[in-house]
């Protein structure tokens, strides 16, 4: 069973003349444990879709199917989600906002610290756990999400440019630290980036989307052997999946 299933889906945004439209027949499906990596224009609907698997929005036609079942709304227990923004709480300590969706689902107050305190040290942030946002860096602050977002132990990660907002050097740290979260977690993982040596480096598939309504047009398998280094960067076969997915993103319509 696939892990994620969309099954010709499409959105059209309400407004003027007929409204807007934003998706068009999306296909798509993501086995379990793989990391796949969304890219295309700017506003071609790709936290749309992302927002469709989360159940925060709702299509207007299509289905969407997480582990066998219709995602319509919300369900932590199934699908976590990490924005751009870190969005924490700032009167919270990193711990505490950690372990607030569990105290949300009134997880027991030992429990819901065991499990942010592993997830806290899985991030690489042990020992940090009373420090408030202010204290952290802005990749820190990103580690704290993404701690958040794996507490509930969802099988399905979603990430919407979660690095986004960092510096170059820190940007290409967390992707790497990023990796090896996901190697022991072996979580789901789709991903959305501008960065195309970004989603290189991360995918196992790269999905390319075209500009508004946005299509799948190309699947790009990324056969680079795990796990991955800086040192790949500087290959043929990088820099030529790299600009497939620029040729792809380029194209006139």
């Amino acid at each position: 069973m696939s892990a994620i299933e969309v099954d010709r889906l499409s959105h059209v945004y309400s407004g003027a003349e007929g409204g807007v439209p934003a998706l068009q027949d999306i296909s798509l499906s993501v086995e379990p444990g793989k990391f796949v990596v969304i890219v295309g224009p700017s506003g071609c609907g790709k936290t749309s879709l992302l927002m469709m698997l989360a159940g925060l929005r709702h299509q207007s036609s299509g289905t969407i199917l997480c582990d066998g079942r219709p995602i319509t709304a919300p369900d932590p227990s199934r699908v976590g989600v990490v924005f751009q923004e870190a969005s924490l709480f700032p009167w919270l300590t990193s711990l505490d906002n950690t372990e607030f969706p569990l105290a949300l689902r009134g997880t027991p107050r030992a429990e819901r610290r065991r499990r942010a305190e592993e997830m806290l040290n899985l991030v690489g942030l042990k020992g940090f756990g009373a420090r408030y946002p202010h204290e952290l860096s802005g990749g820190m602050k990103q580690r704290v999400s993404i701690a958040r977002g794996l507490v509930q132990d969802p099988p399905v990660l979603l990430m919407d440019e979660p690095f986004a907002a960092l510096d170059e050097q820190t940007r290409m740290t967390m992707g790497h630290e990023l990796l090896r979260i996901w190697s022991k977690t072996r979580k789901t993982v789709v991903f959305i980036t501008h960065s195309l040596t970004e989603a290189v480096y991360l995918a196992d598939e790269v999905l390319v989307m075209s500009p508004r309504p946005g299509r799948i047009i190309d699947r790009i398998t990324i056969d680079l052997p795990r796990p991955r280094t800086y040192e790949m960067m500087a290959t043929d076969t990088f820099g030529k999946l790299r600009e497939r997915i620029w040729q792809q993103i380029r194209k006139p319509e």
